[in-house]
């Protein structure tokens, strides 16, 4: 039997975890689904989204967290989401319709990673 692979939860480095839950939970509806500020780690949980949030691990070979791309959102209305967020975050692009089908924006997290929501609309 082929082993079946049955979920992806990205797993983000944070310096300010508290801040991360608030914007999660208070900005995009998001629910802690397991958390240990004690450990240093939480799980936030959306429809069938989960996310997870550590601290920062100074032993790294970086300063701060990074990420080189992004995370993609993709949702049945996108209207109702920008109308929502585009006055309480920090907007990368606003919303509109591109040529490969998707009408989508994009916003940066507390952290400044990029979390972009998008619909796909055909070609």
């Amino acid at each position: 039997m082929k082993p079946t692979i049955l979920e992806l939860t990205p797993m983000l480095e944070t310096d300010d975890l508290e801040g991360t839950v608030h914007f999660y939970t208070k900005t995009l509806g998001f629910e802690e689904h397991n958390y240990s500020i004690e450990a240093g780690w939480v799980t936030l949980k959306r429809d069938d989204i989960m996310i997870m949030f550590t601290k920062h691990n100074e032993h790294r070979n970086f300063k701060k967290p990074i990420m080189s791309g992004s995370l993609y959102f993709r949702v049945n209305h996108v209207d109702p989401i920008w109308l929502d967020l585009r006055g309480k975050c920090d907007i990368c692009y606003p919303l509109e319709n591109f040529e490969y089908g998707m009408r989508e924006f994009a916003i940066y997290d507390n952290n400044s990673y990029l979390l972009q929501f998008g619909q796909e609309i055909g070609k």
